[in-house]
């Protein structure tokens, strides 16, 4: 832990959020394109361990990067990426915050955080895709909240590998179109995924992580 808020200082104190800007990819655009080019196989490595330090480090970065891959290796690809570093990433962050913070927090807090807990495992898994899914949760946040609430780390794999792929989508598909942007002088719209064409299915998908949810509580109540 004192590691990645050491890399998370570092990265602010380096000022490197200037390396982590569109304007950045619109002067570079023909060099990092003939470099992953050539170097397919590098590129897509350093990308992946570029996502998930930025993602352990809990750097605000992760829209950006996720258009990046998309701009590099195309929509699907860059998406598959972006999920598989991006998981990697948040489950060393949870590792290390539950080893970290858990046991701490679990003797200051008593039977309120007990009570909390227990009501989230028992349907750890619905409630994580839908903090996953719905775009209104910050996503280092979803990382660290499950690691005080004992949720199991397959658990928190399973649903952040799900979770995360409608997003991971959509913002790729933007990067994908990133060179015809800068051609015409526009910005990335970062927005994009709260338009209700892409919201209301993802809302949608939500409600279905729910329903498991909605049926224990049926049953209990009948019972």
């Amino acid at each position: 832990m004192a590691l990645l808020l050491a890399g998370l200082a570092a990265f602010f104190l380096a000022d490197m959020g200037r390396f982590t800007s569109f304007e950045f990819l619109r002067q570079n655009h023909e060099a990092l394109m003939h470099w992953v080019a050539g170097h397919r196989v590098l590129a897509v490595a350093s990308f992946a361990v570029l996502y998930a330090t930025a993602v352990a480090l809990s750097l605000p970065t992760a829209t950006f990067l996720t258009i990046t891959g998309g701009f590099l290796f195309g929509t699907v690809p860059g998406a598959m990426w972006v999920v598989l570093a991006a998981t990697l990433g948040a489950t060393a962050v949870f590792l290390a915050a539950r080893t970290a913070f858990a046991e701490p927090l679990h003797r200051r807090a008593g039977p309120t955080l007990q009570k909390m807990e227990a009501g989230f495992q028992a349907n750890a898994l619905s409630y994580l895709l839908v903090l996953r899914l719905v775009p209104l949760f910050p996503f280092f946040l979803v990382n660290l909240a499950p690691a005080f609430l004992g949720v199991p780390l397959r658990t928190y794999v399973v649903a952040t590998l799900i979770g995360i792929v409608p997003g991971s989508l959509v913002y790729a598909s933007v990067g994908s179109g990133l060179g015809m942007i800068f051609e015409q002088g526009g910005t990335p719209p970062l927005d994009l995924i709260f338009e209700p064409r892409i919201l209301l299915p993802i809302l949608g998908l939500a409600a279905l992580a729910l329903i498991p949810v909605a049926y224990r509580r049926l049953r209990s109540q009948q019972d």
